[in-house]
C-alpha cells in the first residue's frame, strides 16, 4: 500500500480513537490533520491557517445561523415546559401495552424533532415520561434509549422531507436542493427504519417480560414523581412545531427569490460570499425565518414559565451558547477534511470511493463514503460536511453523466449520515445514556441495532429500489 496512503489511514485511526477516548474534536481534528499533512511534507503553520481554517471558517459562515437558532428553539421549548408538555401528552394518551409503550416514545421522540427541536433537547423532554412509563408498567429500562433514539436519531434526523434538522441541510449548499429532495426515497426509508425498529424493539421487550425481567434497580437519573407538575396544554404546545414546518414549506416551494439579489454583494470588496447562486442557500434562508417564528411564538405560548427578562435572557444565552459546541466539533471536522483532501495519498482513497460502480450509479459510493466518514468521526453532520466538501462536485458530474437529479443524491447523503455515525464514542448517544442513567454495557447493543444496523439497510434497500423503480 502506499506510504501517502497509510498516512491518512493512521490520521484517522488517530482521530477516532482519541475520540473514542472522551477527546474533543475541536482540539484533535487540527492536530491529526497537521500530522498527516507534515508526514505528507507539507508546512505545519499553513496547513493549519490556510487549509484547515479556512474551510472551518466557510463552514461556520453557511451554517452557524441554523445551528444557533435550532438551538435557541430547542432550549425555549425545553424551559417552557412546551417539549415536556407534548411528550406526555402522547405518551400518557397511548397506554402501557409493549407495543403502545413503544410506538408513544417513538411517536413523541418523533414529533419534536421533526419539528426542529435539537435531539439533544428531545433525550432531556422525552425520557421523564418514559422511563415513569416503563417503571410504573414494570418494564426494562434498559430498552429505553434504544427506544428515543430510534424517535430522534433516525427518520425525523435523515429521511422526512423537510426535516429542519442540519443533517437534511447540509445537503443543500452542495446539490442546489431543497429539504424536501426525493420525498418518496425519503418516505420510504423512513417506513423502513421505523417498521424494523419497532418490530425489533417490541420483539425484544416482550421476550424479556416473558422470562420475567422487571424494571430494574436503578438509581441514576430516575424520574421524579410529581403529580402536581402543571404542563401548556399541548395543542398549544404543538403550535410553534408546526409553525417551523408550515412557514419553511411555504417559503421554499412558493417564494420565489429574485436571483439577483447576491448581486450587490458579490460587487462589494471584502466580502466572501460562500453561495454563487441563490438557490444553494434558498433553504437556509427559509429555515432561519420559520425558525424565528417559531422561537416568537414558544416565547408567547411559555411565557409563564420565563417569569422575568432575567429569566428570558438566561434561556436566549444557554441556547446561542450551546450552538457553539455544535458548530465548532462539525466545522473542526471539515476543516480535517479539507487537508486530508490536499494530500497525495487522497487521489488514491478517492480513486476508490468514487469507482464504487455498483447499480451504474454513484448512489452506493455516496451511501458508502458518507457513512464510513460518519462512523470514523462519531458524527453524522460531520462525516456528511467531509465528504461532501471532498467528493459531492464528482458524484453531481457522474449523475449529470446518466440523467439523475441532485434530489436523490440529496436524500441518500442525508440518510447515510445516520448509519454508524452512531457507534460507541458517538456524542448524542454519550449524552442519551448518560441522561437515561444506563451505560454502554447494558443499553448499547439495542441502540446499535435500530440506529446503525437497520438505518444502513434502510439506505441501501432504497438505493435498490430505486434502481429498479426510478421512485425519488
Amino acid at each position: 500500500m502506499d506510504f501517502n496512503v497509510i498516512i491518512i489511514i493512521l490520521s484517522l485511526c488517530g482521530l477516532i480513537a482519541f475520540a473514542y477516548r472522551g477527546f474533543s474534536v475541536i482540539m484533535m481534528a487540527p492536530i491529526m490533520a497537521i500530522l498527516a499533512a507534515t508526514l505528507s511534507g507539507f508546512a505545519i503553520m499553513p496547513s493549519y491557517t490556510e487549509l484547515f481554517m479556512g474551510k472551518a471558517v466557510t463552514y461556520i459562515k453557511s451554517f452557524f445561523p441554523v445551528f444557533m437558532l435550532g438551538a435557541i428553539f430547542g432550549k425555549v421549548m425545553e424551559e417552557t415546559g412546551l417539549a415536556r408538555s407534548i411528550a406526555r401528552a402522547i405518551i400518557k394518551g397511548l397506554g402501557k401495552d409493549p407495543h403502545k409503550a413503544v410506538l408513544s416514545i417513538i411517536i413523541a421522540a418523533s414529533v419534536l424533532t421533526y419539528g426542529g427541536v435539537s435531539l439533544f433537547v428531545v433525550v432531556f423532554a422525552v425520557y421523564p415520561f418514559a422511563a415513569a412509563l416503563f417503571k410504573e408498567a414494570d418494564y426494562p429500562k434498559r430498552f429505553v434509549p434504544a427506544i428515543i433514539a430510534l424517535g430522534a436519531f433516525t427518520a425525523t434526523m435523515v429521511c422526512f422531507p423537510g426535516t429542519p434538522q442540519i443533517q437534511n441541510i447540509i445537503p443543500t449548499a452542495y446539490f442546489g436542493t431543497n429539504l424536501y429532495a426525493a420525498p418518496l426515497a425519503g418516505i420510504l426509508g423512513a417506513i423502513l427504519m421505523y417498521g424494523c425498529g419497532i418490530f425489533y424493539l417490541t420483539h425484544r421487550l416482550k421476550g424479556t417480560i416473558a422470562k420475567g425481567e422487571g424494571y430494574g434497580s436503578h438509581t441514576l437519573n430516575e424520574p421524579e414523581d410529581n403529580p402536581d407538575m402543571s404542563f401548556v396544554s399541548w395543542k398549544l404546545a404543538v403550535i410553534p412545531l408546526l409553525a417551523v414546518l408550515i412557514i419553511n414549506f411555504v417559503i421554499t416551494e412558493f417564494v420565489v427569490w429574485d436571483q439577483s439579489i447576491l448581486e450587490p454583494f458579490q460587487q462589494m470588496k471584502g466580502i466572501p460570499l460562500v453561495a454563487a447562486k441563490v438557490k444553494n442557500v434558498v433553504s437556509i434562508w427559509a429555515l432561519i425565518i420559520s425558525l424565528v417564528v417559531g422561537i416568537l411564538l414558544a416565547l408567547i405560548i411559555g411565557h409563564k414559565e420565563i417569569k422575568s427578562v432575567n429569566g428570558l435572557t438566561k434561556i436566549l444565552n444557554a441556547g446561542a451558547i450551546g450552538s457553539l459546541l455544535a458548530i465548532m466539533n462539525t466545522a473542526s471536522e471539515v476543516g480535517y477534511g479539507n487537508v486530508i483532501s490536499q494530500l497525495p495519498g487522497f487521489a488514491a482513497v478517492a480513486h476508490f470511493l468514487i469507482n464504487i460502480q455498483v447499480g451504474g450509479t454513484p448512489l452506493v459510493s455516496e451511501a458508502i463514503s458518507v457513512t464510513v466518514l460518519a462512523g470514523i468521526t462519531g458524527s453524522a453532520s460531520g462525516g456528511l460536511a467531509i465528504a461532501l466538501e471532498l467528493m459531492s462536485q464528482d458524484w453531481l458530474a457522474w449523475a449529470q453523466s446518466i440523467g439523475m437529479g441532485p434530489e436523490i443524491l440529496h436524500r441518500i447523503a442525508s440518510m447515510a449520515s445516520g448509519g454508524l455515525d452512531t457507534l460507541p464514542h458517538n456524542g448524542a448517544v454519550i449524552t442519551l445514556l448518560a441522561v437515561c442513567g444506563m451505560t454502554h454495557r447494558e443499553s448499547y447493543k439495542d441502540i446499535f441495532v435500530v440506529t446503525s444496523l437497520l438505518t444502513t439497510f434502510s439506505v441501501f434497500a432504497v438505493i435498490f429500489i430505486y434502481s429498479v423503480t426510478g421512485l425519488q
